[in-house]
């Protein structure tokens, strides 16, 4: 019993009371079993409750002019797609009423200060090709697929599917007997493919959408802008445009 009789049972008991503090014993009496040697739990903090995220609501989509005098009116107005671009539209022309429409991508450079679509040297290049399967501008109708001059000087893939829409509508407005479809942009619009693959023939087109079941047949043909670029392409769009007017006479 030597040295026990020289412990501090004050100070024992104490350091006792100490420890089990330290490991979690907080009472003398449980009516449940606990394992008195376990981690403490940390306490659960309350999350703040964060607000339903809102429904975004469908983008208002509002239908196209069914009249071609509403249509074009709406066209060049302030709510056309490139109302907010730099420069002034430039509308269709010619005769609405023709049997042939021609649809181009963009107004050229010189269009912007002419007001005039296909103007300048491309312009010109464009009234031989109509005069060598006897038209001029006044027998055929002519449109852009974009009514304003992109800074870029083509359509921007953002907004080119909502342009060929409205272009396909444009078509399906005027119901004319063939459309020639001048560079990229309007071949792939209506065929979904590129000038080089399109070309070489007359494919009849459904226009679906909100028009109905409305039919035309198309030729995709080189832009005036490329054969000043390739004259060697010329003699391929002479083929072409005589297949646009075979058989329009008959």
């Amino acid at each position: 019993m030597g040295a026990d009789q020289n412990i501090d049972w004050r100070l024992a008991a104490a350091s006792a009371l100490e420890w089990w503090r330290d490991v979690g014993i907080d009472t003398l009496v449980d009516e449940d079993a606990r394992d008195w040697t376990a981690t403490p739990l940390a306490p659960v903090e309350t999350q703040p409750q964060r607000p339903a995220p809102r429904a975004v609501a469908a983008p208002v989509v509002v239908p196209l002019p069914v009249t071609l005098d509403a249509f074009l009116a709406w066209r060049t107005g302030p709510d056309a797609p490139e109302a907010a671009w730099r420069g002034d539209p430039i509308a269709a022309s010619g005769n609405p009423a023709a049997d042939i429409m021609i649809l181009v991508d963009v107004p050229d450079r010189d269009d912007s200060d002419t007001g005039v679509l296909l103007s300048g040297t491309v312009g010109r290049l464009f009234d031989r090709m109509l005069a060598a399967i006897g038209r001029d501008r006044e027998s055929v109708y002519l449109a852009p697929m974009c009514s304003v001059r992109p800074m870029a000087g083509r359509i921007a893939p953002e907004i080119e599917a909502r342009l060929v829409e409205i272009a396909r509508h444009h078509v399906a407005l005027v119901a004319p007997k063939r459309v020639l479809l001048l560079g990229n942009a309007p071949s792939r619009g209506f065929t979904g493919m590129d000038v080089a693959r399109a070309r070489g023939s007359l494919q009849a087109i459904n226009l679906e959408g909100g028009m109905g079941g409305t039919t035309v047949d198309v030729v995709a043909s080189f832009h005036p802008r490329l054969l000043l670029e390739r004259p060697a392409e010329k003699a391929r769009a002479w083929k072409d445009l005589q297949m646009l007017i075979a058989g329009l006479d008959a």
